[in-house]
């Protein structure tokens, strides 16, 4: 049974950071390219980040390209989302999504597996 579950949220003040770690069981980490998503209240579930199934390419969505760092660890079969400057538009469930094929254009539908989701509230 495949298995992603997210960890590292919490409620930082304005221009802080936090570390979004995702946990996967259940399937072979580098076979699947990783995407951290993320869902504000009253709003669709967002891209954010991805990265290839060995860490060569990344691709962000503009609002976060220089703040947030996408990673991988295979070995320890983990996903990262470094997440620095925060803003208060940041404020969402994040979520982690795994799916087979790596592109820089993900919508939320073609994922093949997802995460409980970690909530991140960013105050002003």
């Amino acid at each position: 049974q495949v298995q992603l579950v997210e960890s590292g949220g919490g409620l930082v003040q304005a221009g802080g950071s936090l570390r979004l770690s995702c946990a996967a069981s259940g399937l072979t980490l580098s076979s699947y390219a990783m995407g951290w998503f993320r869902q504000a209240p009253g709003k669709e579930r967002e891209f954010v980040a991805t990265i290839s199934w060995g860490g060569g390419s990344t691709y962000y969505v503009y609002s976060v390209k220089g703040r947030f760092t996408i990673s991988r660890d295979n070995a320890k079969n983990t996903v990262y989302l470094q997440m620095n400057s925060l803003k208060p538009e940041d404020t969402a469930v994040y979520y982690c999504a795994a799916k087979v094929k790596y592109s820089t254009r993900w919508r939320a539908n073609e994922s093949d597996y997802w995460g409980q989701g970690t909530q991140v509230t960013v105050s002003s």
